[in-house]
């Protein structure tokens, strides 16, 4: 069994063709930018949308161990009290209390990412393991990835990299495409952003590259204002992605996951931070005149 937030049919940005993207929850990260904060935690937990709440409070009269409150029109629970799914699932009539992460078998997953095989079999796509972090359940992964290898599916998987080596390999082991975040080669200054180093995360993508030279490995870097929007950290990072003969590509930062701070009770950590449209044209300017 593994725990499992969200499975995304026809996405075109993760990987080759058309994909299945199963996101697997858990994150040894808490990058502060974050736009999946509901995939840091590994087990299930709750989370409430405001716009689907009929203000029925079925939730302050059945969870009364959670501690459900509505203050200045937002649902407040106690977040570190233990709960059950099943029940939380029944409470809200709406749905807008709910349950984030399902436990499901690799069976179960793989059922759900065969519906989409005609797609994979016209565009040469396939399944994307993403998260949170895949690696936080290797045991999952490997068994997904083997029994969609069995299926003749092609396997893509995008991770931050923070791992075991051993994990690390034997996950990677299983893919054909691998798709890795990079978010700053100053481990210090990565600790500061993200709460971890990032030696573990360069360690591994070089070893990747020794085992599997010709692995096709597509480094991504998300620019962050006041983290990582200068030239210098961007042009840092190319040279590596150079060295492990890497594709290189830069995501604009945005707020979009803002909201889901709001509904699971806590608060955005970038604030209102923007990144100018004119800096990030600057940025991707360096990876043209490689290219």
């Amino acid at each position: 069994m593994g725990t499992v937030f969200n499975i995304q049919h026809f996405s075109v940005n993760d990987g080759r063709g058309i994909r299945t993207v199963v996101f697997l929850k858990g994150c040894p990260l808490r990058c502060a930018w974050c736009a999946n904060p509901e995939s840091q935690k590994r087990s299930p937990e709750m989370g409430w949308t405001k716009g689907e709440c009929i203000g029925c409070g079925e939730c302050r009269k059945k969870l009364e161990a959670l501690s459900c409150c509505f203050k200045d029109d937002r649902l407040y629970w106690n977040r570190s009290a233990s709960f059950d799914p099943d029940r939380v699932r029944k409470v809200c009539p709406s749905g807008a209390f709910h349950v984030i992460g399902k436990e499901m078998t690799a069976d179960e997953v793989l059922d759900e990412v065969l519906k989409d095989r005609a797609f994979y079999e016209t565009s040469g796509g396939g399944i994307t393991l993403s998260g949170g972090e895949p690696l936080m359940q290797p045991d999952f992964a490997c068994e997904i990835l083997q029994k969609a290898a069995a299926a003749g599916i092609h396997r893509t998987i995008e991770t931050c990299g923070y791992a075991s080596g051993e994990n690390y390999e034997r996950v990677v082991s299983l893919v054909d495409e691998l798709i890795a975040d990079v978010k700053l080669m100053d481990p210090d200054k990565h600790k500061v952003w993200t709460g971890r180093s990032n030696e573990p995360i360069i360690d591994n993508l070089r070893r990747a590259r020794e085992a599997y030279p010709d692995l096709p490995i597509n480094v991504r870097t998300p620019v962050i204002p006041g983290v990582n929007d200068t030239e210098e950290e961007i042009a840092e990072i190319l040279e590596f992605t150079k060295e492990i003969g890497a594709d290189y590509e830069l995501l604009r930062y945005h707020r979009l996951g803002e909201p889901k701070y709001e509904s699971l009770n806590r608060s955005y950590p970038m604030g209102d931070r923007e990144l100018p449209a004119e800096t990030f044209r600057k940025l991707q300017g360096l990876l043209q005149l490689e290219n």
